[in-house]
């Protein structure tokens, strides 16, 4: 299986972050994949990691702030361990933190993410980040087919938002 790193769920080209795009090329180079195509000559790509740019971003001890990170499907794993976690036991709210801590796998050019940086994260990043977490792990359960009653248009309605982030 090939990784393909990408902006949205929906989005068609890869992240312009450093280091991100150029793992992306990478990844889709001719004869770098393992697919076998869906008949369309191209092969399978299954995209499992997702650029973000957090609205604020994440003050690390020297003052240096990251926004752009890399975010990774989630496993049964990663949605059941945390629940044997002490903290958790403890505060169930703090499930979220340790999930994403598991799934974010780099935030700007800190070395490692874990729940202690999401804990220390602004409110709104964490915010920004439970919704990136739905969109990605959803892939489309957020959206409802509907009608317009006054023209009988049929259209695609997002109800988590119409942009990353809102809800």
């Amino acid at each position: 299986m090939r990784r393909q790193i990408m902006t949205q769920p929906d989005a068609a080209e890869p992240v312009g972050v450093a280091g991100v795009a150029a793992a992306a090329a990478v990844a889709s180079a001719p004869g770098s994949g393992s697919g076998s195509g869906s008949g369309s000559g191209e092969p399978d790509v299954m995209r499992t990691e997702f650029g973000f740019r957090l609205p604020r971003g994440y003050v690390d001890g020297s003052g240096h702030v990251h926004r752009d990170g890399v975010m990774r499907l989630s496993t049964a794993r990663d949605e059941l361990v945390p629940l044997r976690d002490d903290r958790v036991r403890e505060n169930p709210a703090y499930l979220s933190v340790v999930l994403l801590g598991r799934v974010v796998v780099r935030l700007g050019t800190l070395p490692e993410v874990h729940a202690g940086v999401i804990e220390d994260m602004f409110a709104s990043d964490l915010a920004f980040l439970q919704d990136f977490y739905r969109r990605i792990n959803a892939e489309g359960h957020t959206r409802a087919e509907v009608t317009c009653p006054a023209c009988d248009t049929a259209f695609a309605v997002d109800l988590a938002g119409e942009r990353l982030g809102e809800s």
